[in-house]
């Protein structure tokens, strides 16, 4: 009976590995991909998460964590871009990595003013936060946004694998998926944030909040990979506010700046500058706040 099972055992794994139709190769790995962006998270935020001591003025502890955070991209990447190689040459391979390791470090400062930029953003639109402290230690959707902007700098140097990876570790801590490929502005609040979605092709502008459970997504995936790189997803313009379950689908609708969108709105249109939309009884109404017109969309 025993042996019986063994030699199950070693058919059904014989019937598994004919069915793998490509080597797998090597991968970036997932668990020291969070680890850095634990490591990054501790230097962004000096003195907060296990970074750097008095407050960041330990430049030798500094320098040592960002030496580490270094060695350990640079294997990461080199993974990355093997796996993206084609015909490339290993020196071309670990010339790119260096390039792009050395690039994203440098980016290091800006991404970290952005970051001071939304908890401050976070902090004054929500009067139940008590201190900006409170906002870094505690609150979700600074830390999705942190990890969008980390993985924003990867993207946009076409380093395979690694942002999406780093994305989706921050969707599944706090239910908020941002596509590292969306252009996002300054001083961007998430309240609440469980259920937001933030598709690829997604431009977001300046002094925007969303609250829980916000798609700004496509109006269609159904020809696939056909719509690669194709603008799918919506552009909200600068201080605009986007209320609870509200979706704003596609590549074409634009909300103009100053605008709200009210909860549960279903919108496939461009909405004007200085508009308010709202879903009432099975319609939407949209009133210009310069104009005071009124008028409906069923929806």
């Amino acid at each position: 009976m025993h042996k019986q099972m063994e030699n199950d055992l070693e058919q059904i794994a014989a019937n598994l590995f004919e069915q793998e139709t490509e080597p797998p190769g090597h991968f970036p790995d997932r668990e020291k991909i969070i680890w850095m962006i634990r490591e990054l998270r501790g230097m962004l935020f000096s003195g907060f998460f296990g970074g750097c001591p008095e407050g960041g003025q330990n430049l030798f502890f500094a320098a040592e964590k960002l030496r580490k955070i270094k060695d350990e991209l640079s294997r990461q990447l080199y993974a990355a871009l093997t796996f993206r190689a084609g015909a490339a040459s290993e020196q071309e391979i670990r010339r790119e990595t260096q390039q792009i390791c050395q690039a994203f470090l440098s980016r290091l400062p800006d991404i970290q003013r952005q970051l001071k930029m939304d908890v401050q953003a976070i902090f004054e639109g929500d009067p139940a936060a008590q201190s900006k402290e409170e906002v870094i230690l505690s609150y979700p959707g600074l830390f999705a946004i942190f990890v969008y902007r980390v993985a924003h700098e990867l993207y946009c140097k076409k380093v395979p694998l690694i942002p999406r990876i780093m994305t989706e570790y921050a969707h599944s801590r706090t239910g908020i998926d941002i596509h590292a490929g969306a252009q996002i502005g300054a001083y961007f609040s998430i309240d609440h944030g469980t259920g937001i979605v933030i598709g690829e092709t997604t431009e977001i502008g300046n002094h925007v909040k969303l609250y829980q459970g916000v798609t700004l997504g496509a109006l269609s995936t159904r020809k696939g990979q056909q719509l690669s790189r194709v603008k799918r997803h919506p552009t909200v313009r600068d201080h605009v506010t986007i209320y609870s379950n509200a979706s704003v689908l596609g590549g074409n609708t634009v909300i103009g700046e100053n605008s709200i969108i009210g909860g549960s709105a279903f919108v496939t249109e461009p909405v004007p500058a200085n508009t308010k939309v709202m879903a009432q009884n099975g319609e939407l109404t949209v009133q210009r706040k310069d104009q005071g017109e009124l008028w409906y969309w069923e929806i």
